[in-house]
Parts: structure tokens; C-alpha cells; sequence
């Protein structure tokens, strides 16, 4: 049996397959369907500092390949993340992430700091395509001095092992991540959600409440590999790949672009067990094809 163990700076996962924030709840609603122990990683809905009601319905709705959702980082905030849900996943056997979102800098901070304190949480995967409340409510990853702003202000506050979630909606995604490794980010995961809108020719309005929506599922997966190789070769940092992923096969693509670790996020809809799933074909494939670890493949790719 091949090696499936990768490191994303201190943080080693016992494979690389994670699941992506906001599609997997806190881990323990899937407890019934999936062996928790057999997942590299959860990453936890996105935790705020103060709690968010998100957005009005309608709130999602299904595309060709994809679905659109604007549910607008619903969550209790971080002090109700600490005191009521920490216990209930700090035992989990594998790692629990939190994701983290604000609306300025020192939200993300201090956001960050209450859950540096967590014990048994060693890592958090900020959500840059957040807008930024005093700068008119542009999200701060699309230029390189908003992404860097954030990340600079959460290093100075956070001690453990800091991944950074990249918008694609941006000219050059490289350009994003070579900024925010400059300022300490461990490793960047991508992509986050493309913009998208679907509008109900019937009632001539849009399928969403707020009108356009975040577009995920297998319709972004060619642009999340660009990506992905994209900014592979322009960091020294991991890279965690997502979007699109549904299977095994689409999950080595990722990591021949130069993925060290991956995200399942809206096949979890579709299937519960998929994260194990895609762990137990990665395992395969590698005996398969006379691999001794998943390391040979990362980044294999001959483009």
C-alpha cells in the first residue's frame, strides 16, 4: 500500500484529502456516513467574530455541472465555535480546521487569536474573498495588497499552521499567492467559488436573493486545475487543490498539477462517503501504476 501522508507546513495529514468549508458542516453531521479517522482533514464552516445571519432566501440553486449558493457565512460566531462546538469535534480523529472569514483585517485577527487558544485545532484556512467593509465592499483577495493586509495582520496574532483560500475571480491568481507567502501564509488552497448567476426567465429575476452567487461543482474543475498548476510553480508554499473534485481520477489530476493535498467540497452533497471514497482510488490507482507514495505524483504533470 502506497504512503498517502503530505505536509502542509507543521501540519501533517495522514492523506490528502480534506473536505471544503461549508459543505461538510462541522464534521460530526457526516459521522453517520462516513469514518471520520479514514479523512486527511475537515475544514469547519466559515467562522466569523461576530455571529452572521447570512443571506435571504433563496439561497441556492442548481446549475449544469454546478450549483450557485450566496449563503453568506451564516454562523454563531467564534466565542459560540470555542465554547460549544470545539468540544464536540476537538476529539475527532483527524484534524479539525477552522475556517476563517472577516470584515476588515483585525476582524480576521482577533478571530484568528481566540482560535490560536484552541488546543487541539492546528490550523486555519482563511476566506480572503470576504468583502472588505471600509474599501466599499471589494473582497480583499482580488488585489495583492488586500490579501497581504489580511494575512499580515493574522500572522502577527496566529502561531500555527495558516493556509490562505485564493479567489479565482481575480487577472492573476499567481500574482495573489506569491503576496500573501510573502507575508507568512504556510500554504494557499484554491479555488474558492467563480462568480456566477442564474436568472428564472419565468419571473424574470435571478434564482438568488442577492442576484449572483458563488459557482462551485464539476463546471469550475478545468479552471481550478489551471489554476492550480498556475500558481504550483510560482510559490515554494503547498498548494491545496480544489473545486470539482467527484472522484478519485479528478483528485490526482489536482495533484499532478501540483497539488500537495486536496478539498471535496459540493460532492459531498451528492454523496456523504465520497471523501473516503476518493482516498481509498487514490490508494488504488498508486499500487496500480507501481507508486510507493502519493509524493511522486504531486506536481508530475509534463506541461
Amino acid at each position: 500500500m502506497a504512503k498517502l501522508n503530505v505536509n502542509i507546513g507543521k501540519l501533517s495529514l495522514k492523506n490528502p484529502v480534506m473536505t471544503a468549508s461549508g459543505t461538510f458542516g462541522y464534521g460530526v453531521e457526516f459521522a453517520d456516513f462516513v469514518d471520520l479517522s479514514q479523512i486527511g482533514g475537515i475544514i469547519v464552516k466559515g467562522t466569523t467574530l461576530k455571529a452572521r445571519e447570512g443571506n435571504d432566501y433563496p439561497r441556492m440553486a442548481e446549475t449544469a455541472q454546478g450549483m450557485l449558493n450566496c449563503v453568506g457565512l451564516q454562523n454563531k460566531g467564534v466565542d459560540y465555535f470555542c465554547k460549544h462546538i470545539y468540544p464536540e469535534v476537538r476529539n475527532i480523529d483527524t484534524h479539525v480546521l477552522v475556517n476563517v472569514s472577516g470584515s476588515s483585517p483585525d476582524d480576521y485577527a482577533e478571530c484568528a487569536a481566540r482560535i490560536d487558544e484552541l488546543e487541539d485545532i492546528p490550523a486555519i484556512e482563511l476566506n480572503i474573498s470576504c468583502p472588505n467593509v471600509k474599501q466599499g465592499g471589494m473582497a480583499f483577495g482580488v488585489t495583492c495588497q488586500g490579501a497581504a493586509s489580511v494575512v499580515r495582520a493574522v500572522r502577527q496574532r496566529y502561531h500555527k499552521t495558516l493556509i490562505v483560500k485564493l479567489s479565482p475571480n481575480v487577472t492573476s491568481i499567481a500574482d495573489i499567492a506569491r503576496a500573501v507567502e510573502a507575508e507568512g501564509a504556510d500554504g494557499v488552497s484554491l479555488i474558492n467559488t467563480l462568480m456566477g448567476m442564474s436568472i428564472d426567465i419565468e419571473k424574470r429575476r435571478s434564482r438568488l436573493s442577492i442576484g449572483t452567487g458563488g459557482l462551485s461543482g464539476p463546471a469550475v474543475k478545468p479552471v481550478a486545475v489551471r489554476m492550480v498548476w498556475q500558481v504550483a510553480k510560482a510559490v515554494k508554499i503547498p498548494v491545496i487543490g480544489l473545486g470539482g473534485i467527484m472522484n478519485a481520477a479528478d483528485a490526482i489530476e489536482f495533484m499532478m498539477a501540483g497539488a500537495t493535498a486536496i478539498e471535496i467540497g459540493t460532492a459531498n452533497f451528492t454523496d456523504p462517503a465520497v471523501t473516503v471514497k476518493v482516498r481509498d482510488g487514490i490508494n488504488e490507482w498508486l499500487d496500480c501504476h507501481g507508486c510507493s507514495s502519493v509524493q511522486e505524483i504531486i506536481g508530475a504533470v509534463d506541461a
